[in-house]
């Protein structure tokens, strides 16, 4: 029986260690006093167990057991791929 999970999509801003990606979730909330409408930024470590994420995915999150001691997260889906420019050293100076 699956229980009611939290789900959220957020964008993969690293992917340097093995298995686990870094998601940042963007979560608008209202200034209690003056209204006006906040961005909060999170990041998660998620579990990707394919390895198949890269910077700049939008992927979709579902909450998990402890994995480790950080992560509680894994990856449901890769809802679109992210456009990264690979550019050579030499090509900058």
């Amino acid at each position: 029986m699956e229980k009611n999970r939290k789900i959220m999509i957020g964008k993969v801003v690293s992917n340097n260690m093995q298995k686990t990606v870094v998601v940042t979730v963007v979560k608008p909330h209202r200034h209690p006093l003056y209204k006006k409408t906040l961005k909060k930024t999170t990041r998660y470590k998620v579990h990707d167990e394919k390895n198949q994420c890269s910077i700049g995915d939008m992927v979709k999150i579902i909450e998990s057991r402890p994995l480790s001691k950080e992560k509680r997260w894994r990856v449901a889906e890769i809802v679109k791929k992210g456009q990264v420019v690979e550019v050579k050293p030499e090509e900058v100076a």
